[in-house]
């Protein structure tokens, strides 16, 4: 325990927050705060939370209900019906997935708090977690906070961003309960496909490893949306979970679910119910609304990521970084050239000089840290203006 976590009576906190650190982007965002505080304007392309607002027939279901008398009270731990089913109906549209909305999809608070129910669900201490490098760092956290033991599995660009499936059958998987997956890739953009979904399930199947598929990325720049319980016997091995923060621009609603085997469901809602009370009744009926749009409300979403998307290339190609044209999702990814040590350097300097915030890759393992991650989630007036920074510190 660090000396300075003491306090008065010699109380100290549980060792479990030894293991773990505030969220870089909790800090960086205070740093940024005081910057602007300051004066400085930081123009943030860091933070993948959606600048658009939902549609608006979900807003104004929102407000509808709101006004009601009766829906102010706390809701069931599964959560209402229609929400159930409309995810289900989500899945069977876009997914060809058929989930019974009664027993195989359980409604979460985001899918951070799902990761969290997953885990305490699955692992006892000690139990080992495959976790991608680089991956979302909540995946590794979480797996500190109860007790299991991170295994790392690194992806690398000369793969595509893949596991390697013959690195991790040298292994010894024994202990290994839970894999954490997540494709689309965050940071990478890297796609789903059949086939890597395939060798994910009959890996899973042949050592008895839970396999999590984190599906938030979909909708976003990406044509083809695939489902991991799309594969022939997924359910009886893997769990998705999925978002609409990113689809449907409600990263504040906290609204996401979780899909499974009835048996797998139940043992999350074992924990999810201990922890909290569920979603606010006119959230969760907008949400449902927002689950019936058709393809021209991912279409109008994507026209401005992509024209968003021409820009965040030029910044990549005024750094000298090189990136996957092929990428998709709410991120561009790219390599900084050589003449930094790290991607920190980078985007320190960007910071620091031009007042531009870019990830650095490492947040996310150490196998990006000569990467740099730029945010989608900024308005073509703000990335132009991102631009002209950029050039003045370069001249």
């Amino acid at each position: 325990m660090k000396k300075e976590d003491k306090v008065c009576n010699g109380i100290l906190p549980a060792a479990r927050i030894g293991k773990v650190s505030e969220y870089y982007f909790s800090k960086k965002l205070k740093e940024i705060a005081q910057m602007n505080a300051d004066g400085m304007n930081v123009i943030n392309l860091g933070i993948g939370s959606p600048d658009l607002p939902p549609a608006p027939s979900t807003i104004e279901i929102f407000c509808r209900e709101v006004s009601q008398p009766d829906t102010h009270g706390y809701q069931p731990y599964i959560g209402i019906a229609p929400l159930r089913t409309a995810f289900s109906e989500w899945y069977k549209k876009w997914f060809q997935v058929e989930l019974d909305p009664n027993k195989e999809i359980q409604p979460l608070i985001g899918s951070k708090e799902g990761i969290l129910h997953i885990s305490m669900a699955f692992l006892n201490p000690g139990d080992g977690v495959l976790v991608p490098n680089p991956g979302y760092p909540t995946y590794s956290s979480v797996t500190k906070l109860v007790g299991a033991k991170i295994i790392e599995y690194k992806l690398s660009e000369e793969n595509g961003w893949l596991p390697d499936f013959d690195a991790l059958e040298e292994l010894d998987l024994s202990g290994v309960k839970l894999m954490w997956v997540n494709y689309p890739h965050m940071p990478t953009g890297t796609p789903a496909s059949k086939p890597l979904f395939e060798k994910l399930i009959a890996f899973g199947k042949r050592h008895n490893i839970v396999i999590c598929n984190d599906n938030p990325y979909s909708f976003i720049l990406n044509d083809k949306p695939l489902s991991l319980l799309s594969i022939e016997g997924a359910k009886e091995i893997a769990i998705e979970m999925n978002s609409m923060s990113k689809s449907h621009n409600m990263p504040g609603w906290r609204m996401a679910m979780v899909a499974s085997n009835p048996t797998f469901i139940e043992w999350i809602l074992r924990v999810k119910s201990n922890v909290d009370s569920g979603q606010f009744k006119p959230m969760q009926l907008a949400a449902a609304e927002a689950l019936g749009y058709g393809k021209e409300w991912y279409d109008s979403i994507n026209v401005l990521y992509k024209e968003r998307r021409i820009l965040a290339q030029q910044i990549m190609e005024m750094l000298g970084c090189t990136y996957n044209p092929a990428q998709t999702g709410l991120f561009l990814w790219g390599k900084v050239p050589s003449r930094y040590t790290n991607a920190e350097a980078l985007s320190d300097e960007l910071l620091y000089k031009a007042h531009v915030f870019a990830t650095p890759g490492s947040v996310f393992g150490t196998q990006g840290e000569h990467y740099l991650r730029l945010s989608l989630c900024c308005n073509i007036k703000t990335l132009k203006e991102a631009i002209e920074r950029i050039k003045k510190i370069q001249q």
